[in-house]
Order: C-alpha cells, then structure tokens, then sequence
C-alpha cells in the first residue's frame, strides 16, 4: 500500500487545476514570436517623431523641464520614459529567470511538482524574450540620440542590485549580493522559501500593473494600431505575458503554500526579511520616472547629461539650475510620484492581507509608509547640493 500525506500538491485537485489552466492559457497567447519579430524590425527613425507612452508617462513629466520643453523634446522625452522604465524592467526580468531555477528545484520534494515547473520553464522563455526587445530598442535609441548608454546597461547577473538607481555604495551592494546568493542558495533546498519567493514576485509585479496597464492601454486605444510605434506594441505584448505571471505568483504564493507544511520560525523570519527588503527597494519616490521607486539622487548624473546632450543643449549652469528646480522643489511630477507609491503600497497591502506568517510591519507596509514628500525634499535638497559641488 502506498502511504500518501495529507498535505501535498498533488491530494488539493483545486489547485492543480488552477496552475494547469494558467499555463496551458499562457502558452495559448505566448507573444514570444510577436516580440521577436516587432524588436527586429524596429528602425528609431520610424517612430522617432511619435508618442510611445500616454502623456503622463515621460522623463520628468510635471517638472520645469516638462513644461519649457518644446513638443519635440517632449516626444523625446516621452520615448526615454519607455528606454528609462524598460531598463529597470530587463534588471527585475534577470533576476526572476534565475530565482523562478531555484524556486522550481526548491519544489522538488512535492508529489507532482511538474504543472509548476513547466509554467516557471515556459515564463522564464519568454522573459528572456521581453529582455531582448527591451534591450535592442534602449540600445538603438541611446546610441541616435546621445551615442552612449544613459539609462541602459550592459547586461548583468542575477545578484546585482536589482534597482538600476538605488542608494547604495559599495559596501551595501555587496551585502545585498551575498543576502541574494544566501536566499538562492536556501530557497532551491526549502519548499516553503520557494514558494514565498513568489509572494515578493507578486508585489514587484503589482507594482508593475499599475504602470503597465495604461502603457498597455495606449496600443490597445491608439487609432492605428497596425502602424502604432513598436515599441508601444511591445509594452501591450509584455503586459499579456506579464498577467499570467502575476496569476502564477498569486497561485503559488497563496494556494500552493498552503498544500505544504507550515512553516518553522527560521522559514519565517527569511520570509519576513524577503518582504522587508522589497519595502526598502520601494520605499524611495522618482520624479523623473514615475511609476519606478529609483533614488532620484543616484539619477543625477544622468538626467544631467540628458540635459548636456545636443536634445536640450542647455549649458553647464543652466542643466544645475533646472535640475535644481526639478528635484529639490514640490512639483506636480512630485504628487504624481507620490500618488503611484501610495497606490502601490495599498494593493501590497491587500495582497498580502490572507499570509498570516507575516509581520505585522509587513502586512500593514510600515516602512513604505514611513517615506512622504517633506522628507524627499529634505533628502533631495542635501544630496543635489553635495552632487552639485563635485560634479
């Protein structure tokens, strides 16, 4: 006679069926080949006179340079919002192809762990796919506009600092390298840590939605949308693919987890701790790139040679003194920013409400709300007039 647990996978037929549907619909629609060939065919100077994002959705969009810019600038800005967002997005999507490796083999030991497997195999595909468009439309803009990387990056490995502009220095990247390689390491042998990385995927994800969605709605409303500008056909691709990976983050992080034991006070505490360094990734406010939690200060150096470059041509003084307005004075770029965190926070909130391993700091996103404008001006005046100096 075979002995089988209470308590597997394999016995809770309601959430196999859930994972099998998510995946068998997700490769239903897979944009893979739609990416591929809408990022080899994508010439700049065929959409370079265009909108790719809404309005609302551009490089300091709400600040002085938004409005003192002429309205070619502001579709350049417009489009480096998509390069700007995009780059963060490629550094997230690194990280998640190695941690979806280490999270799947962390599930092992499940009875029938293959529905998952399969759907981390298929979704690790396509990330793969979204980082080379990303990556072939930020280079070819960068490279027109300004003949070198700005936003952009060479690419990276999956321990790297997962914000492209945080506040860090070297001693704290290292130390968020080894936490990364330390959870890698001890989720690939830990079925509860596996499946509580997807509860801080589904935040990053959230997150994600509320800023995708509407770069997705463009596309889907644009007039012509079998001539719309690439790179908004590639947001609304992504944005699909994305949906069924927030369902697959929402389906192991809070149904799977429940066909497991309960977790030990070790697994909570690194659980907790997970989801606290999500608070501190997202506890800073951008008004250059609303909608990504960047430490505007690390930003400096390149927002001032966007504004050195031959687009805005300004001189040395002038390219300070605006930065000066745009960072270190309340602007509508300010509220809008703060808007999109406290939305933000909200649906972690909600999100994470039915996990009852977590602590209370976490549940209720303490941290995150610890941030408000006051104190962002506060910070930004300090940090701009130090940078000044040096720079």
């Amino acid at each position: 006679m075979i002995e089988t647990k209470e308590n597997t996978l394999l016995e809770n037929q309601q959430v196999c069926c859930k994972l099998k549907i998510n995946y068998k619909r997700n490769k239903q629609q897979d944009c893979t080949e739609l990416l591929d060939q809408a990022a080899t065919n994508f010439k700049y100077n065929d959409c370079k006179n265009e909108y790719w994002n809404p309005e609302e959705l551009s490089l300091l969009f709400g600040t002085p340079l938004w409005a003192e810019a002429s309205p070619n600038q502001r579709i350049i800005l417009n489009q480096l919002y998509w390069v700007a967002y995009y780059s963060q997005i490629i550094s997230a999507e690194i990280a998640t192809i190695f941690f979806n490796q280490t999270s799947a083999a962390g599930l092992y030991a499940q009875e029938d762990f293959r529905p998952i497997c399969d759907m981390l195999d298929l979704e690790s595909s396509q990330e793969r796919a979204h980082i080379n468009a990303f990556k072939t439309i930020s280079k070819q803009v960068e490279l027109t506009l300004f003949g070198e990387r700005i936003f952009s990056y060479p690419m990276r490995g999956p321990y790297t600092e997962t914000m492209v502009f945080a506040d860090t220095n070297f001693f704290k990247s290292k130390w968020k390298k080894l936490q990364l390689q330390a959870f890698g390491l001890i989720s690939a042998d830990n079925t509860f840590l596996a499946c509580q990385y997807f509860t801080v995927r589904g935040v990053r994800t959230l997150n994600g939605k509320l800023v995708q969605h509407k770069l997705s709605n463009y596309y889907q409303k644009h007039p012509n949308s079998e001539n719309a500008p690439i790179p908004a056909k590639i947001s609304y691709y992504h944005f699909m693919d994305e949906s069924f990976h927030f369902n697959s983050s929402t389906i192991i992080s809070h149904d799977v987890i429940n066909c497991i034991k309960p977790p030990t006070d070790f697994e909570k505490l690194v659980a907790n701790l997970g989801i606290r360094g999500c608070q501190k990734d997202h506890y800073h406010c951008s008004v250059a790139v609303n909608g990504i939690f960047w430490y505007d200060a690390a930003l400096y150096s390149a927002i001032y040679r966007v504004l050195r470059s031959r687009i805005f041509g300004m001189s040395d003084g002038d390219a300070k003194d605006m930065m000066r307005r745009c960072f270190t004075e309340e602007t509508q770029a300010l509220h809008n920013s703060f808007q999109t965190h406290h939305e933000a926070m909200e649906s972690y909130k909600v999100y994470l409400q039915p996990l009852d391993y977590l602590w209370k700091s976490n549940r209720e996103m303490s941290l995150m709300a610890e941030n408000s404008m006051s104190k962002y001006l506060k910070q930004q005046k300090k940090a701009f007039k130090k940078w000044a100096i040096r720079f």
